[in-house]
Formats: C-alpha cells, sequence, structure tokens
C-alpha cells in the first residue's frame, strides 16, 4: 500500500484529523466528548499524519513534558488501514523528531494486560515491537476498571 506521512502545522488540520480518526475507532477511542477535548488539546503538540492519496488515515500528536521527554499523547490508525506499516511510520518520524529535538525519551501509557481488552493486546504488542519497554502500572490514573500500562524507549543518544 502508498501512503505518505507529513508534518501537520495548522491547528484546524489537527483538529479535523482528530476528530475523524478518534471517532472512527471507538474500541480505542471514548467518550466522544473526550475525543472532542483531545482534538483541541492537539493543535498545540507536534502532530503527524499518514495519508492514502488527500485522505488521512493515521495521525501520532506528541506531548513535550520537558527537555528530556516527549509522550505520544495518542495514535490511531484507521481499522482498514492497519497492520500495513503505518502506525511503524508514524512511530519513526516521533522518533526522528525527538532526536531532532534533543529528546532522550519517547513514553507511551497504553491500558495494561490485567484489563483483559483485546483491542489493547495489540497495542501493547506493537509498542513493545516497536523497543518500547513497560515501566510501571498506575492502577488508578484513568480509573480502575482501566490500568495505565508506562512505557518508554530511549531515543537520544544518551536515553537510548
Amino acid at each position: 500500500m502508498q501512503f505518505n506521512v507529513r508534518t501537520i502545522e495548522l491547528p484546524d488540520e489537527k483538529t479535523a484529523i482528530t476528530l475523524k480518526i478518534m471517532h472512527s475507532l471507538p474500541a480505542w477511542f471514548s467518550p466522544p466528548e473526550d475525543i472532542d477535548k483531545k482534538a483541541v488539546t492537539h493543535r498545540e503538540y507536534p502532530f503527524f499524519a499518514a495519508y492514502d492519496d488527500d485522505v488521512p488515515i493515521g495521525f501520532v500528536a506528541l506531548k513535550i513534558h520537558n527537555q528530556y521527554t516527549a509522550d505520544i499523547f495518542n495514535l490511531g490508525v484507521l481499522e482498514p488501514y492497519q497492520r500495513q506499516g503505518i502506525g511503524h511510520s508514524l512511530l519513526e518520524i516521533a522518533e526522528r523528531y525527538c532526536v531532532e529535538k534533543g529528546y532522550l525519551f519517547l513514553t507511551v501509557k497504553t491500558l495494561d494486560s490485567s484489563a483483559k481488552y483485546e483491542p489493547y493486546e495489540r497495542t501493547r504488542a506493537f509498542y513493545q515491537n516497536m523497543g518500547f519497554i513497560p515501566l510501571e502500572v498506575f492502577t488508578t490514573f484513568w480509573d480502575e476498571e482501566n490500568p495505565c500500562l508506562f512505557m518508554a524507549k530511549g531515543v537520544g543518544d544518551k536515553g537510548a
């Protein structure tokens, strides 16, 4: 499959892509009002999107925590396009961005395996295959039914 990844600078474009993709992935992102909030939050974050021709099919938004660490705040790929290298390409561009900016670590928060939810089994496997390691589980970060697994990957010269 042919696709390309672009850096998105325009806030309205970030919002439109977020809304389209996250609302199309209810198994991963909910409730709708949370998605709407994130679509506004993403306007201020480094943001990259994958396109099939001119149609957005995936994105990653990075939250910068400090001079050392960036976080994958949200990453989503439309289901018909999953398992085709798009998420991998989005993470690669996010990692390149981090290296260029001098960050040492890239982190991500995802649902822990104790929650027993199949879509996130694939998500955890994806991040582990991309070199992220589990660091800690926060049982009440989101809520008790959704334990948060905190993962990290060294990306800079001193973090790797």
